[in-house]
């Protein structure tokens, strides 16, 4: 069997940047262990698989080692992929997903991704968590995937090098750390050991949590964000109740074919 794929730099300023997720069009599912061995044969942070149905999408989003409920940049990448590769020229396109459906506005040459935003609550903060980032930690909160923990320099935040052994004693899909900055609203880095992924370039689900956390803080519901990595990403963020909108670009890196 022989099936298409494309890698594509997603929230990107530029090719190298943002975060590479694979897209995998298909007419029907492989089965599932296939999708998840193609995955971890890929080892990019996501790699998604698209069927159409009925005018829309279904999608499905792998890591190299588990199927996750949710990411953003993997979805925008695959409008991408329609747009540009597949000739399917749309103002918005619908996926079906583990999270219900998600929507991918076109704005000029950016995207708009809309995903249901998160609900946090306030937890302990674990004893660990010094030892795991080296920074004190303000505050810790709990999300629907992933545990938030708040710092008070984003400039630290910026060099810190995290103990992964520590972060997957986390019951969760990972860590995000997030401080205020002088430049952005907001900046974070985001840690998933717990799911074969050390540290994620850029992290569309990880948005909706923080979205909601720094909307809530500030009082503002547009927000300009940047995610740390090595690559760096720079996303704008909307809440809009029970929504979150992030926009950026994408840039297709490798176009091919796969033979499995």
């Amino acid at each position: 069997m022989e099936l298409p794929i494309y890698v594509v730099d997603a929230f990107a300023r530029g090719r190298f940047s943002g975060n590479p997720a694979a897209v995998i069009p298909v007419e029907a599912w492989p089965e599932d262990r296939l999708m998840q061995q193609i995955a971890q044969e890929n080892n990019q942070a996501e790699t998604a698989f698209i069927k159409p149905i009925d005018g829309a999408y279904h999608i499905r989003w792998f890591t190299p080692t588990i199927e996750v409920n949710l990411c953003g940049h993997a979805t925008m990448a695959s409008a991408h992929v329609l747009v540009h590769h597949l000739n399917q020229r749309e103002s918005k396109y619908r996926f079906w997903s583990r999270s219900g459906w998600l929507h991918v506005d076109c704005v000029g040459e950016a995207y708009a991704l809309d995903l249901p935003a998160d609900e946090l609550k306030p937890v302990d903060i674990p004893p660990f968590m010094f030892d795991a980032l080296g920074l004190d930690v303000l505050e810790f909160w709990k999300g629907r995937d992933d545990f938030l923990a708040l710092v008070d320099n984003s400039q630290m935040l910026r060099r810190l090098t995290p103990d992964f052994s520590l972060i997957t004693r986390l019951k969760s899909r990972g860590l995000i750390v997030t401080a205020a900055d002088e430049e952005f609203d907001f900046v974070s880095r985001c840690f998933y050991p717990q799911s074969g992924i050390d540290e994620d370039p850029a992290t569309g689900s990880a948005h909706t949590t923080l979205t909601r956390f720094w909307a809530d803080r500030t009082g503002k519901s547009n927000l300009s964000a940047f995610q740390a990595s090595e690559r760096g990403a720079s996303i704008i963020c909307t809440l809009d109740q029970e929504r979150v909108i992030l926009q950026g670009r994408c840039y297709t890196y490798l176009q091919g074919q796969i033979t499995v």
